[in-house]
């Protein structure tokens, strides 16, 4: 009889996290969704554990998958991360390990309009881990410049000493960094503990505040960019700044990373709030 008593608390308990899961994830504000990235959801996996696509839980979003990308690789498979079930720290929850890896969007336009005048607001949660040293100080975790000309488009980024930063590329001119550019800096991260990041920038064309935050709404940097309408990002990817087929790896991220969100749009001020509180609930991190 205990047995029994006790296997069906724990269903019921288990039913529980579910609804509150579920209730928590539908109260996320959904004008100008395009990108919903949940680690327990949407894996497709090879016989290793490797991750071969990431479905987008937004249905209506024609970016539907991010897959796994061999072009510019040596190595066969090489280039995908690696599932971790039930991260304690994370209330249980899933997370995609990258180590100098990427998932893409062969989408090409989807994501254009964030720095072509639309705005944006994302979400990163995630977990740094020591960063190898590619290309100083770009180790992406998203991003769609562009692989071609001025490489337009919107990066976010961690230093080699897991410095938080961000911004976006016009396509004016190319630059590392310069005023078409902008390296927007944030605080340092520690190794080894899970942050939710994001970034945001207003509507519209000519000059647009990006605002940078970690793990509240109160923003920790903000820079100007130069909205170009003309500008032509492309492919987004996760785990790296754009389809690096020239040198993959050589500017990616390492660490893990448990959900993106990408609106295009910029939230209000309480939706930001919103979003913020429902990730601390859901993942008490």
């Amino acid at each position: 009889m205990i047995k029994r008593l006790c296997s069906i608390a724990f269903s019921c308990c288990c039913l529980l996290t579910f609804l509150l899961s579920f209730i928590t994830d539908n109260s996320l504000p959904q004008q100008g969704l395009l990108l919903d990235l949940d680690a327990d959801y949407g894996i497709t996996l090879n016989a290793d554990n490797r991750v071969s696509a990431w479905q987008n839980q937004v249905s209506a979003s024609a970016a539907q998958l991010f897959v796994s990308r061999d072009e510019g690789r040596d190595q066969p498979n090489s280039g995908m991360p690696t599932l971790r079930k039930n991260v304690k720290e994370l209330n249980g929850h899933n997370t995609l390990v990258f180590r100098q890896q990427e998932l893409v969007s062969l989408e090409e336009d989807v994501f254009d309009g964030l720095t072509t005048g639309s705005g944006f607001t994302w979400f990163a949660l995630l977990l740094p881990y020591e960063q190898r040293v590619g290309l100083k100080d770009v180790n992406s975790f998203l991003g769609n410049l562009r692989n071609s000309d001025h490489y337009e488009g919107i990066w976010a980024n961690l230093t080699d000493d897991n410095t938080f930063w961000s911004g976006g590329r016009n396509g004016i001119t190319f630059g590392r960094f310069d005023e078409n550019n902008p390296m927007i800096m944030g605080p340092q991260l520690q190794q080894d503990r899970y942050y939710l990041l994001a970034g945001r920038m207003g509507a519209g064309e000519g000059k647009q505040t990006i605002e940078l935050f970690v793990n509240d709404p109160d923003s920790v940097s903000t820079g100007i960019f130069p909205v170009n309408p003309k500008a032509n990002p492309s492919r987004m990817a996760i785990g790296q700044e754009r389809d690096a087929i020239q040198h993959p790896g050589q500017e990616s991220f390492d660490g893990e990373i448990a959900r993106v969100l990408i609106y295009e749009r910029p939230l209000t001020n309480a939706e930001l709030t919103q979003v913020f509180a429902l990730f601390k609930k859901k993942y008490g991190f």
